[in-house]
């Protein structure tokens, strides 16, 4: 069943948000560092993001049917997704882990860092100047 517009539309509220969130404060740490150093703008992201997830995942656990499925979307989704989707990473893995499911939160991390690692080489190797 294809998703409503409705759904849509909280998707993509709490996605520019955290899209903008994310710009702002990469173009912050931009200033604050030498990017060609370290990509603390990226590693911030991803950390802060990783954080929130967790904060909220965690509220959310607590505190039973306080988030409606659409503010769920709105934040976790939207938000979170437009700021880094490696705070779903952390997230997803994390869940794995307190079921117990060692063996496949390991293959999703290697698997999601190898693999996406060697795909993004493919891709520069596929469009990148012939040599």
């Amino acid at each position: 069943m294809p998703a409503s517009l409705h759904a849509l539309l909280v998707v993509g509220l709490g996605g520019a948000i955290g899209s903008i969130a994310r710009y702002l404060l990469a173009t912050w740490t931009m200033q604050a560092a030498a990017p060609e150093k370290f990509p603390l703008g990226t590693f911030a992201v991803n950390l802060i993001g990783c954080l929130a997830a967790g904060l909220l995942a965690g509220w959310a656990e607590r505190h039973p049917g306080v988030l409606s499925p659409d503010l769920r979307a709105l934040l976790f989704v939207g938000l979170l997704g437009g700021f880094t989707t490696f705070s779903a990473f952390g997230l997803e893995t994390a869940q794995l882990l307190r079921r117990g499911e060692w063996l496949v939160a390991s293959g999703y991390v290697g698997g999601s860092v190898l693999l996406g690692l060697a795909l993004v080489l493919l891709g520069l190797r596929i469009t990148g100047p012939a040599g």
